[in-house]
């Protein structure tokens, strides 16, 4: 008797998942600039919230030792000046004076940064000690500094860490009324305002204008509209990145590829006029207040005996770079003549497409002797004007 076959199960088929939508080009661009900018933006705050919490943690040791330093006497108004000067021979590490004192005003400024601290800097002291220390000082001057400032005005901790960088802070701490600073900083949020914004508005007094204004929210708009925001990528220009990550001058200067190639060329070019010049630095960057710039290439002239300073520029001349480049030849002039020197010269290169310009920074230069002297020594503006358009179209930009 012929066997029955069983029925085989019936497997029900899926419906096939439409095909994914493919990428173009254009979409795959997209997707890469989306990627890095969102990996950028998340690289800027760790390294601001980690520059934010260790300048708020030298400020406390600062202001521990002014308190209880148990040789606290021995340096006195001296303080600074000293402790810079350690730092730099037994650590390595740069801290000017005016810095350490920014990290202690920082930390009188907004104690109730300690509250954020735990997790990541639990390890340089017993868990107890820190709590407890960090606890009762944030507490003391919280009460004497911000007490003035209802709580529900004030931002978390959190959000202010993770959303200003240093340089933000650094321009806050110098407004004493707590309600106006707490305005700023939630402008500042509010607005993703860059620094340059938020001096500004500092400067243009936004806040007393607010308050004076009868319609504040169309000011604000106003405001909004003309704001600069701060940009996702590393900011390696701020100055307090830039000490932050121990960059080097070549690595935290952004140039354009025909700046940097005519840099190169006109270091040679001038070495090997074989008149007298030797070269000290390349990217030498100056700080002046919170501003930090950079000199393309520096000079000393043994012939002269002066330091000569050459910035290039490849865009219009304009007011403001004679006005740069005087300022850093001033600067020379004040903190690294040394005795028997003459004073510094500043040399302008501006590069166009259509031609080349060249102009002398004389700071503070009396004596027309000198100016002379540095005329016959130094390259003609014609001589110069020559070499920088051979070497721009040399460069590839004809």
């Amino acid at each position: 008797m012929p066997t029955k076959e069983k029925a085989k199960p019936t497997v029900k088929r899926q419906a096939a998942a439409p095909p994914a939508e493919r990428l173009n080009f254009a979409s795959l661009v997209a997707a890469i600039r989306q990627a890095h900018d969102h990996c950028a933006a998340q690289a800027n705050r760790a390294v601001n919230v980690s520059l934010t919490l260790r300048n708020w943690v030298i400020g406390w040791y600062i202001r521990e030792y002014e308190q209880n330093g148990a040789d606290r006497a021995r340096y006195g108004a001296n303080l600074f000046e000293k402790l810079s000067e350690r730092l730099r021979q037994n650590a390595s590490i740069e801290y000017h004076p005016r810095e350490l004192r920014r990290c202690r005003e920082f930390y009188t400024a907004y104690p109730q940064i300690g509250g954020t601290l735990s997790p990541t800097f639990n390890h340089m002291l017993p868990a107890a000690t820190w709590k407890s220390l960090i606890s009762e000082s944030a507490a003391k001057d919280a009460v004497s500094i911000r007490g003035t400032l209802s709580p529900e005005l004030r931002l978390p901790t959190d959000r202010l860490v993770n959303s200003l960088s240093f340089s933000h802070f650094a321009e806050l701490i110098a407004i004493d009324d707590p309600l106006k600073r707490t305005f700023y900083e939630i402008e500042s949020i509010r607005g993703n305002w860059s620094v340059r914004v938020l001096k500004r508005q500092i400067a243009t007094l936004y806040f007393e204008r607010s308050g004076l204004s009868r319609k504040p929210e169309k000011l604000a708009a106003m405001v909004k509209a003309g704001a600069e925001q701060a940009e996702p990528k590393l900011a390696i220009r701020d100055p307090y990145i830039f000490e932050f990550l121990g960059l080097k001058a070549q690595d935290a200067v952004e140039e354009s590829d025909l700046e940097a190639a005519l840099v190169t060329h006109l270091r040679e070019f001038l070495l090997e006029l074989g008149n007298g010049f030797c070269l000290e630095a390349q990217q030498k960057s100056i700080v002046i207040g919170n501003t930090r710039g950079f000199v393309d290439l520096v000079f000393y002239h043994r012939v002269l005996k002066c330091h000569v300073l050459v910035d290039l520029k490849v865009d219009d001349l304009r007011h403001e770079h004679i006005g740069q480049l005087n300022t850093y030849v001033t600067w020379y002039r004040k903190h690294m003549m040394a005795d028997g020197d003459n004073p510094p010269v500043g040399l302008l290169l501006c590069t166009q497409k259509d031609h080349a310009l060249v102009e002398y920074a004389l700071a503070a230069i009396d004596n027309r002797l000198f100016v002379s002297k540095y005329q016959l020594e130094l390259p003609s503006k014609e001589d110069l004007r020559r070499f920088l358009e051979e070497k721009r179209r040399e460069v590839g930009d004809p």
